[in-house]
């Protein structure tokens, strides 16, 4: 797929180049400098190692930059596009800026929660002067609202002393429905998104046929059967942080969840837990500016996202968390763990040995499709 193919460009940047480039672009002024901005913000992320990358990479630099602003953190994102329909209806705006997914960025673009922005008046160009738009591609800026971040994936941690597995251990995305030669507890997310992929996959459905298959009721019924056979089985997580702490504790012998998620959980916390890439699944995060910010408020998130998207910083959150950057510009700049002092490079999803196998999600079709399938999955776990 196009957007694979230059997530694995960029990936074999970051390895031919080794260590931390010394590239500074020196600072340029964003387009709000001088304008009134507000001295409060409300930033909207995910928690975990991934909120602590971003306080790492750009907010506490930013934060040193102008001492008299107040960053205040919600850990809501999982629950944005629900919550933002709340508030719109409500006329009770009370976020500045949240950090979304692609397809969850298309749906609140769609129905006009999120504002349309051009990519050039919101981030800086590229060192070289490349136009932010072109540093970026097409195939980052998927939605007109969608300032990109990170690409990232959905993979799955297993445990590596399951006593019961007799030596075994798993390979295969399609492990996972094994309870036979892999027993015990898995967990998996409690939402249909990537858990129907995966079931069709494991049902011998061809990647590239999955969404024309999910299209149908027929097909719906087919992966929501096949996960009928791990049901009991699982235990359904709704947060990040859940699937590792699981993991760690060994309630849980396999579980999804976000690649950096287990990167933190193998290498900064040292538990017996290793990756499997088969199948994992590729998706992007990014940022929305919610709809209807006064002016004040808007020129502060403004202000805040040309630096916090520059070519830089994005290279920055590189050394926090194994998710690859948005611009190909920073891609060269990735070099080692900021902490642990390992090269990332092999750590990201989009490294090609970690992605002989992997998908890219439909973004625009879990847009269409999203709220209809969650509404059946929901009813679903309740049977």
């Amino acid at each position: 797929m196009k957007l694979k193919s230059t997530l694995l460009t960029s990936a074999a940047l970051c390895i031919a180049t080794g260590a931390f480039a010394e590239q500074h672009a020196e600072m340029t002024e964003s387009p709000v400098a001088g304008e009134p901005m507000s001295d409060e913000m409300t930033i909207v992320s995910w928690g975990g190692a991934y909120q602590e990358s971003q306080l790492k990479a750009y907010v506490e630099p930013y934060l040193e930059m102008n001492p008299d602003v107040n960053i205040t953190w919600d850990e809501s994102s999982a629950e944005a596009v629900a919550q933002l329909r709340a508030m719109n209806e409500a006329n009770n705006l009370t976020w500045d800026l949240v950090d979304v997914t692609a397809a969850d960025a298309m749906r609140l673009c769609d129905e006009g929660i999120a504002m349309e922005v051009d990519i050039d008046e919101i981030a800086a160009p590229a060192p070289d002067g490349t136009p932010a738009s072109e540093d970026f591609g097409e195939d980052m800026l998927v939605a007109d609202c969608f300032i990109p971040q990170i690409a990232y994936s959905y993979t799955f941690g297993y445990r590596t002393d399951v006593d019961e597995w007799n030596g075994e251990t798993p390979s295969e995305i399609c492990d996972i429905f094994d309870t036979e030669t892999f027993p015990g507890q898995r967990a998996l997310e409690r939402r249909p998104h990537n858990n129907l992929e995966w079931a069709l996959i494991c049902d011998g459905v061809a990647m590239d046929d999955v969404y024309d298959v999910l299209e149908t009721d027929e097909g719906v019924d087919r992966a929501l059967a096949k996960l009928d056979e791990i049901k009991d089985d699982t235990v359904w997580w709704t947060s990040g942080a859940d699937t590792p702490q699981l993991l760690a504790d060994g309630e849980v012998v396999f579980g999804s969840t976000y690649n950096g998620r287990l990167f933190s959980l193998i290498e900064e916390q040292d538990q017996p837990v290793e990756m499997m890439w088969d199948a994992q699944s590729y998706d992007l995060d990014g940022w929305i500016i919610p709809a209807g910010l006064e002016d004040e408020q808007l020129n502060r998130v403004k202000d805040f996202l040309w630096f916090a998207t520059d070519t830089q910083r994005l290279a920055d959150q590189a050394k926090y968390i194994s998710y690859g950057p948005a611009r190909a510009s920073s891609a060269p700049m990735v070099g080692e763990h900021a902490e642990l002092g390992i090269d990332m490079a092999p750590h990201m999803p989009t490294n090609p040995e970690n992605a002989t196998n992997a998908f890219v999600q439909n973004y625009e079709w879990w847009a269409d499709y999203r709220d209809d399938l969650d509404a059946r999955f929901q009813a679903w776990l309740s049977q």
